[in-house]
């Protein structure tokens, strides 16, 4: 089984790379972010025409996340409120948003996050990504406590974990995606017990998910670690690779993410 993510920076853009790089890497199941797009308008053909079954929840311009499947996925859930209940009114109000995506695909759920940038840290911005990964944590503690299914929780998290996952470190205490408050609330996350896919096989720094389109920096390798694929146990020991794919980084006007994968 091998399962990618990918925040593809609008997928109306970006739907002939995706669907090229589909071809050329068949995964079981792809998990986009950043689509952009409201679900009428999300180009559907293409994929379809690939084999894979689509399941998404998108809004214009910002945000929306999908899952690409080339089996039927079983208990598609959309929005934290499909877990946490619509009573729940906090969650109500971070659904507003289209961050959040699961199914099950042979007996493992996958989650697809879209975890918000946070901005600046004088930003309300900043303070609801706080409380959106406080909001994860609970939801994602109901589906271990509550259901079977290994979890396979994946996607942009917009938190780089350690300093080896930034180019250059100097500075982070007061850097979006590397402040101690959001490690903090990323590792709170994952002591409900989740594991780093790509940390079981790579140990050293210098690898990276996302560039930032100034100042050539795919091209001086000035990148970020903050695409993860992070498991259960179970899952996590039966994982025999977690790989990032930079090929599709060197192509003309891509995103500024590319594509993390992992197999079992």
């Amino acid at each position: 089984m091998k399962i990618a993510t990918w925040n593809v920076n609008s997928i109306r853009i970006r739907q002939q790379q995706v669907s090229h790089w589909l071809q050329m890497n068949p995964v079981d199941v792809l998990c986009l972010q950043e689509t952009k797009v409201i679900d009428a308008d999300f180009p559907k053909m293409p994929f379809e025409e690939l084999g894979y079954h689509l399941y998404i929840s998108g809004q214009p311009s910002y945000n929306g996340v999908a899952l690409l499947s080339r089996q039927p996925l079983e208990d598609v859930r959309i929005g934290f409120t499909q877990v946490l209940g619509v009573d729940d009114v906090l969650a109500a109000t971070f659904d507003q948003q289209k961050r959040v995506i699961s199914g099950i695909f042979h007996d493992v759920r996958i989650v697809n996050l879209y975890v918000p940038n946070g901005a600046d840290l004088s930003s309300d911005k900043y303070a609801y990504k706080l409380q959106w990964l406080k909001m994860l944590r609970n939801y994602l503690t109901l589906f271990k406590e509550n259901y079977p299914q290994e979890l396979c929780v994946c996607g942009d998290f917009n938190v780089a974990p350690e300093d080896k996952d930034i180019h250059n470190p100097k500075g982070k205490e007061t850097h979006i995606m590397a402040t101690p408050q959001e490690r903090k609330a990323l590792q709170e996350v994952l002591e409900i017990g989740l594991k780093d896919a790509f940390r079981k096989f790579t140990a050293e720094g210098g690898h990276y998910s996302w560039w930032d389109y100034r100042s050539g920096g795919f091209q001086r390798n000035r990148g970020w670690r903050i695409d993860h694929h992070f498991l259960t146990p179970k899952l996590y020991e039966q994982a025999t690779s977690c790989t990032i794919d930079i090929e599709p980084r060197k192509q003309e006007k891509p995103s500024d993410h590319t594509p993390v994968i992992v197999e079992f």
